[in-house]
């Protein structure tokens, strides 16, 4: 465990030389964020092998940072965050091998890249609140500069947009925590300390204080109604920074929601409640028939994203066990699977093809064309739609199973959402990879025949991010008590049973 925090030193480290190394070649910058991100997540891998779950975080580092308000820099980690942490790894290593065409300032790409990820690992490592907050902001402020600099379809206005739904919901989560800090004398920002201080409050102040940091916090989860900035976002980003934003940075949001909003106020928890689990079966159902309206197949695979961080959301407002440990699974399952469709939309796609709009797509014999793009995105589609053998299956499962525990009407609900998720997925599969059926050119047509259309082949690193993300995928689905084996035990801190408690009737 004691290897955690070099992850995020490393990826710092990583980013200053990638800056460096642009300066000399796009190779030397490429390779420089290639051994980072690799690098990093052997790290938090051989730290899964020393693991020893528990209920409690276990310290990595505690040291004073700034004494005057009481905050340490502490870091810490449980099987909730080694989970996310082992998933930052995974995704920012395919994200790389996915980037290997960045040739317009590659050293500043990555650099940004990379401080991205050094602002996640930071964030999960964190058991400091105000330290959560300075990784969270670390985190928030690259994805501006690589969508605004890198991106495509509108990017300057889905940047903008982005970063200001981000900054909105970090500004309520900030005047949440200094409600709470205040009201406990500013002895400091640890959750035990916060949490102590709150429950000292009226209940309309511990009521008014849960909303501020969870709605704060669910902002960049995609919660709905504040959903709009995902899709956007994500059409607008390059290949890696769509990948890293539905794959961790949207984990940001879900993982705050449960690790510092949920502790902080139990009675606020409780009050919310209702709401949060219906809100989040809207936004799955919503965003799902969104997505099969969509004739752009990135908005697709960004509006599937929301509709899946909602089953992420109700498993934490289910507030048992069983859906609660099956939502960590979600964001590792849909980090994973979401991080795998965009890299194919946007990487292996729209880069040869130059198009994302179904109807073009649909012209194009991509399954001859394009047959180790076709034969993936068939992988993560059906793993998507939760089909047996991939890790969206017993993610979602058990929420659905903890949801009707506690409240049948919202699992009902959100069980339309999967079949909405098939019947968008199913579509988006058919339309843009085996839509044409070749035809013969009717007498002076001008338009090119089927087999006269070629673009350049998969590169071996596209292959490779693609087999270690359906890799990843594969592993959990068949056993998913790799990943439980962690969570579960991380669910019986005092801290979190408290909040769950007080989400159970």
């Amino acid at each position: 465990m004691s290897l955690l925090p070099w992850t995020l030193y490393l990826s710092a480290a990583g980013a200053l030389l990638a800056l460096a190394g642009g300066m000399r070649s796009a190779r030397t910058a490429r390779w420089i964020a290639l051994v980072t991100a690799a690098g990093a997540w052997v790290l938090t891998l051989l730290a899964a092998t020393r693991f020893v779950p528990g209920p409690r975080l276990q310290t990595l580092v505690d040291a004073p940072w700034i004494p005057a308000m009481g905050v340490r820099y502490h870091l810490a980690a449980d099987g909730i965050s080694l989970t996310l942490l082992v998933l930052t790894g995974l995704a920012a290593t395919a994200g790389v091998l996915f980037s290997w065409n960045i040739e317009e300032r590659t050293g500043e790409f990555f650099a940004l890249f990379l401080t991205l990820v050094a602002g996640v690992y930071g964030v999960f490592l964190s058991a400091d609140a105000l330290v959560l907050f300075v990784f969270y902001e670390v985190a928030i402020v690259p994805k501006y500069f690589l969508i605004a600099g890198w991106g495509s379809t509108n990017r300057e206005y889905g940047a903008m947009k982005l970063a200001l739904y981000s900054f909105a919901g970090s500004s309520m989560v900030l005047a949440g925590l200094l409600w709470a800090y205040a009201a406990g004398g500013g002895h400091g920002f640890g959750f035990e300390d916060l949490a102590q201080a709150t429950a000292a409050l009226s209940r309309h102040q511990q009521i008014a204080i849960f909303a501020l940091v969870f709605f704060g916090f669910a902002t960049l989860a995609g919660i709905f109604p504040l959903h709009t900035w995902a899709p956007t976002g994500h059409v607008a980003a390059p290949t890696a920074a769509s990948m890293l934003l539905a794959g961790v940075v949207m984990k940001l949001g879900a993982y705050g929601c449960l690790r510092v909003a949920l502790p902080l106020s139990p009675v606020g928890f409780a009050y919310w409640q209702a709401p949060i689990a219906w809100l989040a079966v809207i936004g799955i159902v919503y965003a799902g028939l969104v997505a099969l309206m969509q004739e752009d197949l990135k908005f697709v695979i960004g509006y599937s994203s929301v509709s899946h961080m909602g089953f992420v959301l109700l498993g934490i407002a289910v507030a048992n066990a069983q859906a609660v440990s099956g939502a960590v699974l979600q964001m590792f399952s849909h980090g994973v699977i979401a991080g795998l469709l965009f890299a194919v939309v946007g990487r292996m796609v729209y880069d040869r093809t130059h198009t994302r709009k179904l109807a073009d797509l649909r012209a194009m014999p991509l399954h001859r064309l394009l047959p180790f793009a076709a034969a993936v995105f068939v992988v993560a589609g059906v793993a998507s739609m939760g089909l047996p053998g991939f890790s969206g299956f017993p993610a979602e499962l058990t929420i659905l199973i903890g949801a009707w525990k506690r409240a049948p009407a919202w699992a009902a609900v959100a069980a339309l959402g999967v079949l909405v998720a098939a019947a968008f997925t199913l579509r988006a599969i058919q339309l843009s990879f085996f839509g044409s059926v070749e035809q013969p050119q009717p007498p002076g047509s001008d338009r090119p025949a089927d087999h006269a259309l070629h673009f350049a082949p998969i590169t071996v690193a596209e292959k490779a991010g693609a087999l270690l993300l359906v890799a990843a995928t594969v592993l959990i689905g068949l056993n998913p008590d790799l990943l439980l084996n962690w969570i579960n035990p991380a669910l019986q801190s005092p801290l979190l049973q408290a909040a769950l408690k007080a989400g159970t009737p």
